[in-house]
């Protein structure tokens, strides 16, 4: 009786413990089915709203181009259909990558590309990621990051300083070469006149072929070891086009910064360095002048008149004009190119007027580096014509985890 009785005990408690390891398990496979689902409706929104970006062109439709704060949040040209993004509502999205700059009393947000090359536009008009979610409707539910890059990488490497100048121009695409790509290409020579006055510049247009393995020399005369010169190439191949460009500087401290004011006027600020990186006490001047290269429907370059095109900035004179206003008379992409004259020499900056012009790289929203489960997604689209890859990374402000 009392052996039967243990014995029944015995195989309770094994049927209980069995019991709860199985409900154990059992909870544990329910919880990991529920994650996947999760992960594939995360993967599902990320690709519906990385469409929903790039195939909107947003409210009011031309917000890129004007001053106004959107409505509804999209990034396709207005112009066109398809996966084609306007390279100025690019422009008004607030830099997640490059150190806002704070200069005559605003933050602005900056993207610029080695030491000449600058795109820094005003916070009162840069579109910020917390507005951008909430206009997509997924604030307080998912965050993300989207990332666009330009397909083609054209290089650009100085071969010869001078008599002739030779620079070897090379163009690739994702792992090959855009063999026989027609090469377009503007090169501005700036010309030091000395003293106390705007520099002048002469502007040559070209077009030439690479070779078999994307690759070409371009040699240009008159040049000189001394001389400050950019150069600005477009190659396109099999509906593949992509910018590259190379400047060469004297002066590593006293030059113009530009800084852009207003879409709507085509307005844009040009400051004295020393008013932005805050070099001190001494008294300078930059004398500039400025010239527009527009980007034509084929993809080469033509130079375009504009308003207030040469004058000077001060740092440090009192009371005399610290910045200058240069104003864009179009909304066709482009190139703005500044030549600068100080006291230590001459050089020259650009800035693209639609980012696409100059193939800006562009990174936008939230870090997806600390989330613990993030889906991606990506599309290959144009730019002003110009090929980009574009990437979207969604996660959950939710969190997933598996409880055991």
């Amino acid at each position: 009786m009392v052996s039967s009785t243990i014995d029944h005990m015995v195989a309770v408690t094994v049927f209980l413990a069995a019991t709860l390891l199985f409900i154990g398990l059992f909870n544990q496979t329910i919880q990991t089915a529920v994650l996947y689902q999760q992960h594939r409706a995360l993967a599902t929104k990320a690709s519906d709203l990385l469409d929903g970006i790039l195939l909107c062109p947003g409210i009011p439709v031309s917000w890129g181009q004007t001053d106004v704060a959107p409505t509804g949040f999209g990034l396709q040209d207005p112009e066109f259909t398809q996966y084609r993004i306007s390279p100025y509502s690019l422009m008004r999205l607030n830099s997640s990558t490059g150190q806002p700059v704070y200069y005559n009393g605003q933050w602005y947000s900056n993207v610029t590309i080695g030491g000449r090359n600058f795109m820094l536009v005003s916070s009162n008009l840069a579109l910020n990621y917390s507005t951008a979610a909430r206009l997509l409707g997924i604030n307080n539910t998912y965050g993300f990051q989207l990332t666009l890059r330009p397909i083609v990488t054209v290089s650009i490497e100085e071969m010869r300083p001078s008599n002739p100048l030779t620079i070897r121009v090379k163009a690739d695409g994702i792992g090959f070469p855009l063999s026989y790509a027609t090469i377009s290409y503007c090169f501005l020579k700036v010309n030091d006149a000395g003293g106390q006055s705007s520099p002048s510049y002469d502007i040559s247009f070209n077009t030439t072929t690479a070779d078999s393995t994307g690759s070409v020399n371009i040699n240009i005369p008159n040049v000189n070891s001394g001389d400050s010169y950019a150069l600005v190439v477009y190659a396109r191949e099999g509906g593949l086009v992509g910018v590259g460009y190379h400047e060469r500087t004297f002066d590593n401290e006293r030059y113009v910064i530009p800084f852009i004011d207003s879409f709507d006027a085509g307005r844009v600020l040009v400051a004295h360095s020393y008013d932005v990186h805050y070099y001190g006490p001494p008294e300078s001047a930059v004398f500039y002048n400025a010239t527009y290269v527009l980007m034509t429907e084929d993809f080469t370059l033509r130079q375009m008149p504009i308003s207030n095109e040469t004058g000077k900035v001060v740092y440090g004179h009192g009371t005399e004009q610290k910045y200058d206003n240069i104003t864009i008379p179009t909304h066709n992409p482009g190139i703005l190119v500044i030549t600068y004259n100080s006291n230590n020499g001459v050089g020259v900056v650009m800035m693209p007027w639609g980012i696409s012009s100059l193939a800006f790289p562009v990174t936008f929203g939230g870090d997806a580096s600390q989330q613990e489960w993030v889906a991606t997604d990506m599309r290959q689209v144009t730019v002003g014509g110009i090929a980009y890859q574009a990437q979207i990374a969604v996660w959950s402000l939710q969190g997933y985890q598996v409880k055991g």
